[in-house]
């Protein structure tokens, strides 16, 4: 696992500096704060931090192939190498290290582009193919390793994290308003946009190629919902337990400690269940717990570590101890992510780093398999808008309006308002509205007119960029597959990636092994959500081998008291960020509707939590990476 970055120009070789390199590289030593390394000739440069997981000793990155002619630098894991490795030296090829990352090299020499298709991994990477002057960036199939980029001229640069292309002397910081505003409404910035003008994300399963011809920008894979038929369901249920075991399996190869996120769910229940039947021997798991009992999930950890006899480590979160972290939030976000969940992952990860330094998660679990109540919510609405539009808008939703307001996780008044919320778009649009924070009538009063005036693009363009792919005439997979090409990939994998690497730990996801997509993507959609039970077929697959209970027990998520906090802990820092003159001075909001928003929530007349955090994230990331008005 590393911090990759470089620049490649085809004109200007000053801006190829080794210190600009070193500094690009040396902002991400939480990355890789084993190792480090550069690659110069007249047109790129290359740096690297490393996290040695595997190959300890002889595993340096840049790596080159025997002519030193192409060079590689990789940030991620390739499960499948020593067997692409065993085929290679089979036809000549010569290995000078151990590693999972020279595998590449060879087989991007005999393949070119094509050899994505061979690998099995989480990675983003760069060649520089001397003999093509040419460059060569990818990324992984899910969207599990970050890599942005930006063309300034005839120059790319490119890098693991946005704090890395700041330290390039030429780029600018400009606040993308498009980017903004899609931030508001989803809680992240959506690839391929990023939070920067001229800033973008590489998109998952795409590859790019730079040259003096240009840059072009390909797909080499996608999800795909070609339906599994003619199979029996105990069939489907005994091949799943299979190719997830398998997936749990590729993802066990360390030559360092490695442990369990372990919440008590059925995800990651399931991952400590085949790792024991995989006869691993001592399985260290990993849990937080919370005094808030309505966030709390640490009793089904316990009861799954006992029932599989694990080196069980857990801590209590307490309150003072994730307020103390929120400041520093955007020290280790360079990007605004709305997603309050990073304060807890933050420190699960910093825990689990205490003991190992690789850990297998459940991310990708919820996605596949239909497991968000939102999925229960969209099936609900059909039924709901069958009902006499008189009697929805006259009698139900304004009694639903009416419930009082509470601070607990996930309260059935916070249920119910954002369903009601959601039914006002249309399917695809509705579950970004739940999941999201800002509709686009509460933009109309937070955006100031000059910000409204800059902004170029619809919010919702991206959803429909995505749907011209999806192969489905499925609705419930449509939305499937939205969820996995935007809230997965860019909120949950972009928390767990930048907690755990602050961390300078490694985090693995055997759900999001894509042959094991491929085959559930292939199900059935009744077999993921049957008539309102979320992740049926997991839930029949994994049953008994799980505790009793822990299959089928209620998803509660992995949130912290936001709510409350604003009310009481949060109150004067909240205060201090959205005073009014600073609000002005900056532009981008109107002060009002924000004195608005914190009055409603303070007096407890509506719960805007995810209203305020969204705007309380993007001005902690202000106040460090953007110190400027808005136009």
């Amino acid at each position: 696992m590393c911090g990759i970055c470089g620049v490649v120009s085809f004109s200007n070789s000053k801006v190829i500096s080794e210190e600009t390199i070193r500094r690009m590289r040396n902002v991400m030593i939480h990355r890789g704060p084993d190792d480090e390394g550069t690659f110069f000739d007249e047109h790129a440069g290359l740096g690297m931090r490393r996290l040695s997981i595997i190959d300890l000793v002889t595993g340096k990155q840049p790596i080159h192939n025997e002519g030193k002619r192409i060079w590689i630098i990789l940030n991620g894991e390739i499960y499948n190498f020593q067997e692409l490795r065993d085929a290679l030296e089979k036809k000549g090829h010569n290995f000078y290290t151990k590693s999972d990352t020279e595998v590449l090299v060879h087989l991007y020499e005999d393949l070119g582009e094509g050899f994505l298709q061979k690998i099995n991994g989480m990675f983003a990477l760069a060649i520089w193919d001397r003999d093509k002057q040419r460059l060569f960036l990818a990324r992984d199939r899910l969207g599990k390793k970050p890599l942005y980029y930006s063309i300034l001229n005839d120059t790319l640069i490119f890098a693991s994290e946005i704090k890395s292309l700041l330290q390039y002397p030429f780029f600018k910081r400009e606040l993308d308003f498009d980017s903004l505003n899609m931030y508001l409404t989803f809680e992240f910035v959506p690839a391929p946009y990023a939070i920067f003008k001229g800033l973008k994300k590489l998109l998952p399963g795409h590859y790019l190629t730079f040259s003096k011809d240009g840059c072009q920008i390909k797909k080499y894979w996608d999800i795909s919902f070609a339906s599994l038929s003619g199979v029996r369901e105990d069939e489907i249920r005994e091949e799943l337990r299979e190719r997830f075991k398998e997936a749990v399996k590729k993802r066990l190869i360390s030559d360092v400690p490695l442990g369990v996120f372990l919440s008590g769910g059925i995800d990651s229940s399931s991952i400590v269940a085949m790792m024991r039947e995989l006869s691993v021997g001592d399985i260290k798991t990993f849990n937080v717990g919370f005094e808030d009992k309505s966030f709390d999930e640490s009793s089904y950890a316990q009861k799954v570590a006992k029932y599989f006899g694990t080196d069980h480590y857990e801590m209590t979160l307490h309150p003072n101890e994730m307020l103390k972290l929120i400041p520093e939030v955007a020290n280790f976000l360079d990007e605004p992510l709305g997603d309050a969940s990073i304060i807890p992952t933050y420190l699960l990860s910093r825990f689990t780093r205490e003991h190992v330094t690789v850990a297998l998660g459940g991310d990708g679990g919820d996605e596949l398999f239909a497991g968000y109540p939102t999925y229960q919510a969209f099936k609900l609405a059909d039924y709901y808008l069958k009902i006499p539009k008189f009697l929805r808008k006259g009698l139900i939703e304004p009694a639903v309006n009416a419930l009082p307001v509470s601070t607990a996780n996930i309260s059935l008044d916070f249920r119910a308002k954002r369903f009601i919320l959601g039914l006002n778009y249309s399917p695809e649009i509705r579950n970004s509205i739940w999941l999201g924070s800002f509709t686009p009538q509460e933009k109309e009063e937070l955006l100031t007119p000059s910000v409204k005036g800059a902004l170029k693009e619809d919010t919702f363009e991206i959803v429909k960029f995505y749907l011209k792919s999806v192969k489905t005439k499925e609705p419930l997979e449509k939305i499937l597959y939205l969820d996995m090409k935007m809230y997965l990939q860019d909120d949950i994998l972009v928390k767990v990636d930048r907690a755990s690497m602050a961390n300078s730990l490694e985090v693995r996801a055997p759900f999001l092994d894509y042959t094991f997509v491929n085959f559930v993507t292939s199900l059935p959609v009744n077999l993921k959500l049957n008539c309102f039970t979320m992740k049926y077929v997991l839930k029949k697959a994994m049953e008994q081998k799980l505790p009793p209970g822990i299959a089928q027990r209620k998803k509660k998520g992995f949130g912290i008291p936001v709510a409350r906090w604003f009310k009481k802990e949060l109150k004067n820092l909240v205060l201090d960020v959205f005073e009014s003159s600073k609000i002005k001075r900056e532009g981008y909001f109107n002060p009002q509707y924000i004195e608005r928003l914190l009055k409603e929530h303070f007096e407890g007349k509506r719960d805007n939590r995810k209203l305020l955090w969204t705007l309380f994230i993007f001005e902690l990331w202000r106040e460090k990476y953007l110190k400027t008005t808005a136009l």
